[in-house]
């Protein structure tokens, strides 16, 4: 008996996952971005107006894994460098992204570069404005198990119905984004608006699969804490608010990052603007001089929290030195993670 439901547990979720995958990629329903927990810790993706607000030179890299006990469905690597460029008024970004769905039944490399203008309005309020060129490369991987193939008790042991001939394996496309950012000393405001042309990723002849305007929306601040426990500036408190919206696709991140020294927490929810909720969201990190890692864990509290095991997210971020004497003036004062 335990065999049994073993094996329907195993259908059930092959069911679950390559519907999803084969849908989706087809373009009956509209795509989604790939999402990262610890959004700042990979800014570029985020908002293409980041590009140099660090001012000297930053490599990142960042990892996410989505539903694990789902096998490797959602594993997604990240990789990006940027520099802020004083003869161009502004920053240069380069960003790498491969993002693997399904064990590679449909996989995504992203390769953008990104310019960012920056215009010092006052001495203490600075704007930044992006804007960003991609080339994405789309592939499908035939080779996988419908939910036709699959015996209820035996697995996937008959022959697909399916016709691979109508499908096209690659989509290639150029794609173009833009942002803004606006801050002070110790807060910030952004917009950003991916996939302006809204181009077509499907993989059916003949069909036209649109990818939806992605438009993102940030807030946060800073608060140092003063007391007699702690000297100043050894204590910060960071309220955080992320917005995104993809056709019908909400996302509303609220929480708060905690700074003293070294050592960076962070908390927050994952929810839509009907209440319900996603995820609960933890973070745990360290700096230490020019060097940044952080690991989030994303708890899963909505109808699937029994089946996917949540998110693991990593980040690795390095700052170079740099020799410009004016590196502390329009810095955005976001969090590193």
């Amino acid at each position: 008996m335990r065999i049994v439901l073993k094996k329907y547990i195993m259908v059930r979720r092959y069911i679950i996952l390559l519907s999803a995958l084969f849908i989706g990629s087809l373009g009956l329903i509209n795509a989604q971005d790939a999402h990262f927990s610890q959004f700042y810790a990979n800014s570029l993706y985020l908002n293409p107006a980041f590009a140099g607000a660090e001012k000297c030179p930053k490599l990142s890299l960042n990892y996410r894994n989505q539903w694990p006990a789902l096998g490797p469905t959602y594993v997604t690597y990240s990789a990006s460098y940027d520099q802020y460029w004083n003869a161009l008024q502004g920053g240069v970004g380069l960003h790498l992204m491969n993002d693997v769905q399904g064990g590679g039944t449909i996989t995504t490399t992203m390769i953008s570069g990104m310019y960012a203008y920056t215009l010092p309005v006052t001495r203490r309020f600075f704007v930044a404005a992006g804007f960003q060129a991609s080339y994405i490369m789309k592939t499908i991987n035939w080779d996988f198990i419908f939910p036709n193939m699959i015996h209820p008790l035996y697995g996937p042991i008959y022959s697909s119905l399916e016709n691979p001939d109508i499908i096209n394996n690659q989509r290639n496309y150029v794609d173009f984004s833009t942002g803004l950012v606006a801050f002070s000393e110790r807060t910030f405001f952004g917009l950003a608006v991916h996939h302006l042309t809204q181009p077509s990723e499907s993989f059916l002849r003949g069909s036209d699969a649109v990818l939806p305007r992605k438009i993102t929306v940030h807030f946060g601040t800073e608060v140092p804490i003063n007391s007699s426990k702690y000297r100043r500036g050894e204590l910060k408190i960071a309220p955080q608010l992320l917005f995104h919206q993809q056709g019908q696709f909400q996302q509303f991140n609220w929480g708060v990052y905690v700074a003293r020294k070294q050592i960076v927490a962070g908390f927050w929810l994952r929810q839509n603007f009907n209440f319900q909720y996603d995820s609960f969201i933890m973070l745990a990190g360290f700096k230490q001089d020019n060097l940044r890692f952080a690991y989030s864990y994303d708890l899963t509290v909505s109808r699937l929290k029994n089946s996917t095991y949540g998110a693991h997210e990593v980040s690795v971020a390095f700052t170079f030195e740099c020799h410009d004497k004016d590196q502390k003036k329009g810095i955005v004062s976001c969090p590193s993670f």
